[in-house]
């Protein structure tokens, strides 16, 4: 699932939104696997057939307790051809494939469930959770809903189902979805948090104010709750009281190196743009592939024409990330900075190619432009 920090532009002064770390949430929040491994049933043997499919019920139990769920997928499959019309065999390898986050197969597994026992809400929800990391938001909606018309106090569901409506833009109707939850769970934090962050991105400060205050109040020692609370303060104008929260947060998660870029991105909001440099070197210390960190210290780097160190930054940006064409352009840059420039060319030119490959006609523009001035 990738990130970008979202920034707003307001009368040349940058509004920072916490919806980044609500989408970094969106892993843990649907959580990697939260339904339980289906139970398959175990029937006496009457036939051979039946006791063949005992056998590997067996196994695969064992496999699973082993750690070894390719085999144990195996095991199921074998087990599927011999009953076919048995749903819980395939929600049993969807439950597995999701666990080695092989999302397409237990997607797929998971309908076959579906196609067999259509009313199972854990069904639907398991789907719901595959469709979702594989970025088919559309789907996991539907599924999720399907869900919750199943099962209406499935709390798992709602949450599943208000985050890719976010994803998607429906801020409404996630927020919905959410209150939904607040009706089965009036003490849950982390949905106030949600609501919270929803209204962030739609500029309702004072609503968000109120919901990450209430989240704060039930959990006070989640960082994310105060990270998106110091947020809101900072665009309500309360620079201090925002800088205690963000700077709590900090303490309260200190591997969270997305809390430290956004520390960094209000240093560099003010113009204190040496403590911004090292926020976003701490995050990056913290989160060594935190590959937003990268981005925001090259692009310092190359504003104050450090070209030496941009060109260290953004070489292990393309390490980390290879297929980022905006990396090797910023690369190429700062090699030029440097008359390093058959390097640069390179640099260039790669960017141009992932650009192309991308269909971002601009992006390439931009690289052969660069690739024609330094021709001349």
């Amino acid at each position: 699932m990738t990130l970008s920090l979202l920034r707003r532009t307001v009368h040349h002064q940058a509004l920072l939104t916490a919806s980044f770390l609500f989408s970094v949430g969106l892993v843990s929040w649907i959580p990697v696997v939260v339904v339980t491994q289906p139970a398959i049933a175990q029937a006496p043997a009457t036939n051979n057939n039946d006791e063949q499919l005992n056998e590997l019920f067996e196994q695969g139990r064992k496999l699973v307790e082993a750690g070894n769920l390719p085999e144990a997928i195996s095991i199921y499959q074998q087990a599927a051809t011999l009953s076919p019309d048995n749903a819980r065999i395939f929600s049993a390898i969807g439950f597995l494939q999701a666990k080695q986050n092989n999302f397409q197969a237990a997607a797929d597994a998971y309908q076959k469930a579906i196609a067999l026992e259509s009313n199972n809400a854990d069904f639907y929800y398991a789907l719901g959770f595959a469709k979702a990391n594989l970025g088919d938001n559309t789907g996991a909606a539907d599924a999720y809903r399907r869900a919750t018309q199943l099962n209406r106090n499935d709390v798992e569901a709602y949450l599943g189902l208000g985050i890719v409506l976010t994803r998607q833009g429906d801020l409404s109707g996630a927020v919905a979805a959410y209150r939904q939850v607040l009706a089965l769970n009036p003490n849950n934090a982390r949905i106030y948090e949600s609501i919270g962050s929803v209204y962030l991105q739609e500029k309702k400060y004072q609503d968000a104010l109120q919901a990450l205050q209430r989240a704060a109040q039930l959990d006070p020692r989640r960082g994310s709750i105060q990270l998106n609370l110091g947020v809101t303060l900072l665009n309500l104008g309360n620079a201090e009281e925002g800088m205690t929260a963000l700077k709590k947060a900090a303490d309260l998660e200190p591997r969270n190196g997305l809390i430290r870029m956004q520390i960094g991105d209000v240093y560099r909001a003010q113009g204190n743009v040496d403590r911004a440099v090292a926020l976003y070197e701490q995050a990056i210390s913290v989160q060594p592939n935190l590959k937003e960190a990268y981005e925001e210290l090259g692009k310092l780097y190359l504003e104050q024409k450090n070209y030496l160190l941009a060109i260290v930054t953004y070489r292990e940006l393309v390490q980390i990330a290879p297929e980022n064409a905006d990396a090797h352009l910023h690369l190429g840059e700062a090699l030029h900075g440097r008359e390093r420039d058959d390097e640069a060319k390179e640099s260039f030119q790669k960017a141009r190619d992932l650009y192309q490959r991308q269909n971002n006609s601009e992006g390439a523009a931009k690289a052969e432009a660069a690739i024609r001035q330094m021709q001349r």
